[in-house]
Formats: structure tokens, sequence, C-alpha cells
């Protein structure tokens, strides 16, 4: 199993070079400061998601190996692994395939980039799994689990509970405090009268507060005048 799994491996490191941007990678490497440009290859999102879809169909038992490979070596397959447990269809699969990654994440891109469909099928149940993410004392699995409120709960599925929940995360890193704020401008534009009320407050931290406001004053979602007051609580 172990030979398959690194024969696998060794196939998709093939491919993924072959899709090597150089001037991508020069682009990408200063958005995502903290990764090692020795373990970048440079390949565009729409490039690798396309990939992965069309290999997951064709190749699951491979796809399966992979991801059972870890740590990766390289910040692609990372992201391939991400768009490889977006394609899986069984809800409690790939849950475990999500909790078992999370670990491993170690930038801000791989956190985002991925939201399995299958997850907004089951919101109940992945709830359950945010309130525990939310306690990890791992960076990107504390981001994770705001960002899936922020994609997935905010519209029908929300509950004022959720903006205490946001607001209570406290952490000195830098990619959870602006995945708060991100979820603080989005709360403004689909839940304003709900969440307004932690910004007239003050109940984030300075840095928070003031990039919400910032993010939400630049959406173009939300009314002039609205952006107006929100320029008052700065």
């Amino acid at each position: 199993m172990k030979s398959h799994s690194v024969g696998a491996v060794g196939l998709i490191q093939k491919e993924l070079f072959s899709f090597r941007d150089e001037e991508y990678k020069a682009f990408n490497k200063k958005l995502v400061p903290n990764v090692d440009e020795k373990t970048m290859i440079g390949i565009r999102t729409p490039v690798l998601r396309s990939f992965a879809k069309n290999f997951f169909k064709s190749y699951p038992d491979k796809a399966e190996a992979f991801m059972k490979i870890l740590p990766h070596t390289y910040f692609e397959e990372n992201n391939l692994h991400a768009f490889f447990i977006e394609q899986i269809r069984d809800f409690e699969t790939c849950l475990a395939k999500t909790e078992a990654f999370l670990p491993f994440i170690d930038n801000w891109e791989t956190c985002d980039l991925f939201s399995p469909p299958v997850f907004k099928k089951h919101p109940d149940a992945v709830y359950e799994r945010i309130l525990v993410w939310l306690k990890s004392k791992h960076c990107y699995t504390v981001r994770y689990a705001i960002g899936c409120l922020l994609s997935n709960y905010l519209d029908a599925e929300f509950k004022t509970e959720m903006l205490e929940l946001a607001a209570s995360v406290e952490s000195d890193e830098y990619y959870i405090k602006m995945m708060v704020a991100w979820y603080f401008s989005f709360a403004l534009i689909k839940q304003y009268d709900a969440a307004i009320p932690y910004i007239q407050n003050r109940r984030l931290e300075p840095f928070t507060h003031a990039k919400a406001i910032q993010k939400a004053i630049e959406s173009t979602r939300i009314p002039s005048e609205i952006k107006t007051y929100l320029k008052t609580l700065k």
C-alpha cells in the first residue's frame, strides 16, 4: 500500500511540474510570504482545480493514495489535496479527510480555497465540528472554522450566536484576526442589524475592528450611507 501511495505521489508531481508557470510563481510567492518559495511550483489555481477534478474522476484510487501521504512536499500538492477533498461526495468521508488535512495546512491560501460542496448539505453536523475547530491551537484550523462560518452560515443557516463565536476568538495570529475581520465585513453586508452592535460597541480587538470596517467600506455591496456611518465608528 505504501509503495502504491509513493507511486501516486511521483505520478502527480510529474503532472504538476508540467503546469509550471514561473511568472505566476513570482507573483504568487508575494501573496503567501510565509511559504518557502523552494516548495512553490507555480501553478495557476484554475489550472490546478481543473486537474484535480479530472484526475479524481479518472484515477480515484491514486487520488486516495496521494491523500494518505502527509505532509506533502510542495505548496501546490497541499492545494491539490484540498481540491481532491472537494470532489468527495460522501459526507462522512469528506469530513474525515478534511479533519485529517487541517493540521497540515500552513498558509492562508490553502486554508481559504477549499469549501466542500457536500458540507452545505449537512450544516448542523459541520457546525458541530466548527465549534471544535474554533478551540484548536492550530492557526489555520481556527481560520478555516471562521471561513466556514463566513461561506456557509451568513444566509439561511445564520444564527446570531455565530457572531458571538467569531467575536470571542482570542488570538495574536495575524491570519486569524484577518479572517475575523473578513467575517464581520460580510456579516455587515448580509446580517447588518445583528452585526452592527459588535462594531458600535467595539467588541473586536482594535486591529480586527479597524480591518472589519475597512473591508466593509471597500465592498460594493454596502450602501454609501452605511459606509459613511461606519467611518464614524473607526
